[in-house]
């Protein structure tokens, strides 16, 4: 198998058929387009001296010329090594200099950044894209050959053909290494649990520098029309609308936003089928909300770049659970997907109790993970033992198998020598009516050690107090588990993934508590 050849089979059974929608440029390219398109840019890498299993930076937002490079890669045997755009240039030129890629691809939309990483690191070549570019890129493509790239045939399965730099959450973020394999495996799943039919038109929400691109190709492998944006809630629902949308992936405070958009009901969003979330903990208010808002099959999808997704929430789970069937199921992340194991294990790697109380450690075995973290072998043996994958998530699980996420394990607040899963707490804050958002942190508190602290985005033009929030969390929680604070703010800081960036929070009370000592 190989990755590259999406486009190919499509070219070949449809060339018309439409393959990318770039709302931000307005183009269009049929299947039989865009792969020309990937064959010349294979064969041009290869002329640049590319080898196989060298890598190929990218620098841009969503765009065409990001799946040409993917695909064009996986076909002439190197390695995609997309780049966060949010990133400051030192940590941007510390990925690069990490993958060493032979070739950067940049969007003129980053020429500042790539002036300054053209500073920074040593890379032989560099190509450009975009109306105001210098033409590097479109040029190279338009003299290269047509015929079929000279590794295809030999490039595939196990070979390594992307790293997807992790959303750094919890420190630097690390390259984790996906095969041909890794990706299908994982696009097998998705296929199962989204149910994708051939008439389906997918909106890629997320960027393509992270794992919600695999969601992307694998509508592509069913021959499905992609519809590319950079996300914004308004115009999320008018490309549903006007591009007959029928799937996306939301995380999680994507979905609020959407139904916070002055005038939701009267767009047309009846061609949904269904919406998949994840990206974080979402509320059964908020789930219960979007079902009755959405006129679709809502599932939820846990993973993380290291593995895809691994377990879902499927439709039934959700329509059983908002008819008063195991209600507590909507605060769940599902069971195992179709290529996944899982268990929840103590430290020792033996599986804990299935009876929704007893807290352990996420592991996963399954031929969507990675082959391990880029240049780093030593966390890769601590992250990988024994063919399962250890993914640092806190979770319970009931006799049926579904897995209750409740922490990050550097997430965990213990105060007064009790264990406080900050997820239980901002499930909690989550039943004002007011909230939007929230995260709950741990910070320092001189008596008992740790304190409970809830950040949270209000609803526009919703009010409340901190007593209030206060009030609400403690009518759900015990005593020891309610905010001891509350602070208001505009915006929450999140990684590419949507998941929030607590230790963004954290930092600047425990750098103080630091400077004091």
């Amino acid at each position: 198998m190989n990755i590259g050849n999406i486009t190919a089979k499509w070219a070949n059974l449809d060339p018309a058929r439409p393959a990318l929608v770039d709302i931000p440029t307005g183009r269009r390219v049929s299947f039989g387009e865009l792969d020309e398109r990937v064959r010349r840019l294979a064969n041009a890498l290869v002329d640049k001296g590319a080898e196989k299993g060298d890598r190929v930076g990218v620098l841009a937002k969503n765009s065409i010329e990001y799946f040409e490079v993917y695909y064009a890669c996986a076909r002439s045997g190197l390695i995609a090594q997309p780049l966060n755009w949010r990133l400051a240039v030192p940590e941007l030129s510390r990925i690069v200099e990490d993958g060493a890629p032979k070739v950067m691809v940049t969007s003129d939309e980053f020429r500042t950044e790539q002036q300054a990483l053209q500073s920074n690191v040593d890379v032989p070549h560099w190509l450009e894209f975009g109306e105001s570019s210098d033409g590097t890129f479109d040029n190279l493509v338009n003299a290269a050959s047509s015929d079929e790239p000279v590794r295809s045939a030999t490039t595939g399965n196990d070979d390594p053909t992307l790293i997807l730099y992790t959303g750094g959450t919890t420190g630097l973020s690390k390259g984790a290494l996906h095969s041909h394999k890794t990706l299908f495996m994982g696009m097998l799943n998705q296929t199962v649990a989204e149910r994708v039919v051939p008439s389906d038109v997918y909106m890629l929400t997320g960027q393509m520098f992270h794992i919600p691109v695999g969601l992307a190709m694998n509508y592509m492998a069913h021959g499905c029309p992609v519809v590319l944006m950079n996300f914004d809630a308004q115009q999320a629902l008018e490309i549903i609308e006007a591009e007959r949308v029928s799937a996306f992936l939301g995380i999680t405070t994507m979905l609020n936003w959407m139904m916070a958009v002055d005038g939701f009901e009267r767009y047309d969003i009846s061609s949904l089928r269904n919406i998949q979330y994840g990206g974080g903990p979402m509320p059964g208010t908020v789930v219960k909300a979007a079902l009755e808002s959405f006129p679709c099959t809502l599932i939820q999808g846990y993973g993380q770049t290291e593995g895809m997704t691994m377990t879902f929430l499927s439709q039934e789970d959700h329509a059983a659970a908002v008819a008063g069937d195991h209600a507590e199921r909507l605060n769940s992340c599902g069971r195992q997907g179709f290529v996944t194991e899982v268990s929840v294990v103590d430290p020792e790697g033996n599986p804990v109790p299935r009876d929704g109380q007893t807290a352990g450690e996420i592991a996963v075995r399954s031929e969507a993970n990675m082959l391990g973290y880029w240049n780093q072998p030593e966390l890769t043996a601590q992250t990988i033992k024994n063919g399962w994958m250890w993914t640092g998530d806190v979770a319970t699980w009931d006799e049926d198998g579904y897995v209750f996420i409740v922490d990050r394990a550097k997430d965990m607040i213990i105060s007064g020598g009790e264990n406080i899963y900050s997820t239980q707490v901002e499930t909690a804050i989550h039943k004002h009516p007011a909230v939007l958002e929230c995260a709950v942190i741990g910070v320092p508190d001189e008596e008992w050690g740790e304190s409970v602290k809830a950040v949270v985005v209000l609803k526009p033009d919703a009010q409340a107090s901190e007593q209030e929030i206060i009030d609400t969390a403690a009518e759900h929680l015990a005593r020891y588990q309610k905010p001891k604070s509350v602070d208001f703010v505009d915006s929450l800081p999140k990684a590419p993934t949507g998941k929030i960036l607590k230790r963004d929070l954290k930092t600047p009370y425990w750098d103080d508590q630091a400077r004091n000592v």
